[in-house]
């Protein structure tokens, strides 16, 4: 078999991850990469791309050296988000009170015309990465961003970490928190899945973990299925990027050293460090 070298690897797991769109149907590749006979012939590749050197952080829990991402300007700084009592408390009184109105409001068919909140994460704390640059393109469905300020964080406490589906599943089984009716048409379209759907409720985990960090094995084997919780629950992750931490307590704080400020190429293959000596990365 022909070896394949760490930069292809990278440009395909970059190529997974922008592909990713928990809303919507799987496309033509996606139906065709689940045959059987596909996959039995990838079942070689996918060992081999297991065992080389670039492929070992995939298993890797959360490391020490985190970074925030802005995408914004070097021009336009921002501090990172803090009060993550007060942003969890909102994500769950809004989350509730979505799933209040989409009981009322929303088709129950779940082949219906209809979209809504399709992520399983709260909006508004922050969230960290472990690799620069690469971590700059392992954003879902991105939408071509410019221009990244990268800023280095540090955080101690408890971290959750999400090694596999199951792990995922396990969060959701303790601290579960119904969404079916705000999830119900959207994981139905990226699933196939028509029933009940949970997610966790972050605010409980919070009193429990500091953090939780999901490795890029996680999500490449996780993401975007139907995830069985119980006898008659699912649930999906959805709208997470590889390797990212998010902090559900005041634990994290800006380290020392400068804020980076990188741009992306032109032809978006690549990104420099625009302080530093060009460094780029597919």
């Amino acid at each position: 078999m022909t070896r394949i070298d760490g930069d292809a690897i990278d440009r395909a797991l970059r190529a997974a991850v922008d592909t990713s769109r928990p809303w919507q149907e799987p496309d033509g590749e996606d139906f065709f990469a689940a045959l059987p006979e596909v996959k039995g012939a990838l079942t070689s590749i996918a060992q081999h791309v297991m065992t080389v050197s670039s492929t070992q952080w995939w298993t890797q829990d959360r490391q020490v050296e985190q970074w925030a991402l802005d995408w914004r300007p070097a021009h336009d700084p921002a501090p990172l988000p803090r009060d993550p009592v007060r942003a969890l408390s909102a994500w769950a009184s809004d989350t509730r009170a979505e799933e209040v109105r989409a009981e009322k409001e929303r088709p129950r068919n779940p082949r219906a015309s209809w979209s809504g909140t399709w992520w399983s994460f709260p909006q508004g704390t922050l969230q960290t990465i472990g690799r620069v640059p690469l971590g700059l393109n392992l954003i879902e469905d991105s939408v071509g961003e410019e221009h990244a300020t990268v800023i280095p964080v540090r955080g101690a406490g408890r971290t959750y970490e999400i090694r596999t589906g199951e792990d995922w599943v396990s969060l959701c089984r303790d601290h579960p928190l119904e969404v079916t009716a705000s999830r119900r048409h959207d994981w139905f379209r990226c699933t196939g899945h028509d029933g009940k759907w949970i997610i966790p409720d972050w605010e409980k985990v919070a009193q429990r973990w500091d953090a939780v960090h999901l490795t890029a094995l996680a999500y490449l084997t996780g993401a975007n299925r139907a995830l069985q919780v119980d006898a008659d629950a699912y649930t999906v992750l959805a709208g997470w990027n590889p390797d990212t931490t998010m902090w559900l307590t005041d634990v994290a704080r800006e380290w020392e050293g400068p804020r980076q400020h990188w741009q992306r190429s032109t032809y978006q293959e690549a990104w420099t460090n625009t302080l530093d000596d060009p460094i780029s990365h597919p």
